[in-house]
């Protein structure tokens, strides 16, 4: 844990500060503004990536991430500041390392929001891996065929239908139409509940295993005929995937076919969503569904028509994914919410009122053990005048006067005769009042590296990421800080 914010800490210092968003007007993305979370594509060397997964450890095996046996996805962690995935293929694949190197920098390319997106592999010796973004809500498998708490709203299957569609015509218009054995675990959910292709499935000619699974009543005819994969394909697997969401089960699409031409569409339905639909709407979709399962691969729709028909059918468009899931904003499904404390609770919510009132109840008891070694020169000649910067420092805080403190904390810490991570919180807090996050933040990290086992120099730097909009990296420095008071309260 010490180490993950060590590392944070440094990477802050030598940058400063990393921009938040990306903001992208490419109208071929939809209009859509792409996030920072989608880095360019990088060249990472095996030592990285061992790093960043505990040495391609077990317990950060990803059981559902879109892959199968024998090719292993696991659950990474950059530089203690990006999550990925990374997909560790078997030895004999991709024996062409030209090959494998082309085709991941082609993928690596591909930036759009409806994507898990490619942003970096790894060639080394026999060592074959490609890194994406990490994906926190598990797959559309989960949510659709094994969910726990609640079934998925037709609203959400109606998004992820759109999403999907969208994703297709993005990597169509990009050349990359080819897409291989698409269905529910190819799927991903963001922190944000938004669903997302994995990129994996668009690297091509590799031999880990064959385009299709080996269920042949999901597989397109002609792949059966030709063994070659082609953008009609693609549609025929589209297809498929609108009868798992209609149906809430991976049913055949003959059986699915046979029941849609007997007009007994509502024998497809999930029983589930009985009453939360219009029976106008389901025949679309069944419909839309029947065009593209199509024997025919020329019969079939293309990507561009499927997101102009998806479009006209969605619901409940103002509200977010995560609020259709039931999920939490921010934070994966899979993960215990946390029981925060009244200042991680404030920080959270940002609240600096009640952070300072609490900064103010609890005082300086926090500096207890901590090393000041000070020279009798230093205690007659200097002391006096800090204790008096530090002392103006607190009557100013406790009046809320906060550029003084900042002013006064200032001149105790230029003074460099005491360490105070009580004065760095204090600060970090005036700064934030100031609307000055990055110095704030800044403070909050110095009052770590002082005092590493603090639970408040966490909480603070998480609010002072919430006020960057860094939000990902405030939940987990706010984890951080709540798992570190855990321990230490667990300790006495």
């Amino acid at each position: 844990m010490g180490g993950r914010c060590s590392k944070f800490t440094l990477c802050w210092w030598q940058a400063h500060l990393k921009p938040t968003h990306l903001e992208s007007s490419d109208l071929e993305n939809g209009g859509a503004k792409e996030r920072d979370s989608s880095p360019a594509f990088t060249e990472y060397s095996l030592e990285q990536l061992k790093a960043a997964t505990g040495g391609f450890s077990a317990d950060n095996i990803v059981s559902e991430h879109g892959e199968k046996a024998p090719n292993v996805v696991y659950k990474g962690r950059l530089d203690g500041d990006r999550w990925i995935a990374v997909k560790r293929f078997n030895r004999s694949a991709w024996p062409d390392t030209r090959q494998f190197l082309e085709e991941a920098r082609s993928v690596g390319q591909l930036r759009n929001e409806r994507l898990a997106n490619l942003i970096g592999c790894c060639c080394e010796g026999n060592e074959r891996v490609l890194v994406a973004e990490f994906m926190p809500n598990e797959t559309l498998a989960k949510h659709l065929f094994h969910w726990e708490t609640q079934p998925m709203k037709w609203a959400m299957r109606l998004r992820v239908a759109s999403y999907l569609a969208q994703a297709l015509e993005y990597c169509s218009s990009k050349g990359r139409a080819l897409y291989h054995d698409l269905n529910a675990y190819r799927i991903l959910f963001d922190q944000e509940g938004n669903p997302r292709l994995s990129c994996f499935g668009l690297m091509k000619n590799s031999r880990d295993g064959k385009s299709y699974s080996t269920n042949l009543a999901f597989t397109p005819p002609e792949y059966m005929r030709t063994g070659r994969i082609t953008p009609e394909s693609v549609v025929y697997s589209f297809g498929t995937l609108l009868l798992d969401l209609l149906s809430g089960k991976h049913i055949p699409p003959s059986h699915a076919l046979d029941l849609i031409r007997g007009k007994n569409f509502l024998t497809v339905m999930d029983s589930c969503l009985e009453g939360h639909f219009s029976n106008d709407d389901g025949i679309e979709l069944v419909r839309l569904a029947s065009r593209c399962l199509q024997y025919e691969a020329r019969e079939r729709p293309n990507a561009k028509s499927l997101v102009t028909a998806l479009t006209s059918l969605q619901k409940e468009t103002e509200v977010p994914s995560y609020v259709l899931m039931g999920i939490t904003n921010g934070t994966a499904s899979s993960e215990q919410t946390l029981s925060l404390t009244p200042l991680g609770d404030a920080c959270s919510r940002m609240d600096l009122t009640a952070i300072h009132e609490i900064l103010e109840k609890v005082g300086y008891k926090d500096d207890e053990g901590v090393a000041n070694e000070l020279s009798f020169h230093m205690w007659t000649n200097q002391m006096q005048e800090t204790l008096i910067s530090k002392k103006r420092g607190d009557s100013a805080f406790r009046a809320k006067d906060f550029a003084a403190a900042i002013d006064c904390y200032t001149q105790f810490i230029d003074g460099g005769t005491m360490i105070s991570p009580t004065v760095f919180a204090r600060r970090c807090l005036s700064y934030l009042m100031s609307d000055v996050p990055q110095e704030a933040l800044g403070d909050a990290m110095q009052a770590q590296v002082v005092s590493p086992e603090w639970p408040t120099a966490y909480y603070l730097q998480a609010a002072a990421l919430f006020s960057l909009g860094m939000d990902n990296d405030a939940q987990e420095t706010l984890k951080d800080g709540t798992n570190l008071e855990i321990r230490k309260n667990n300790k006495s």
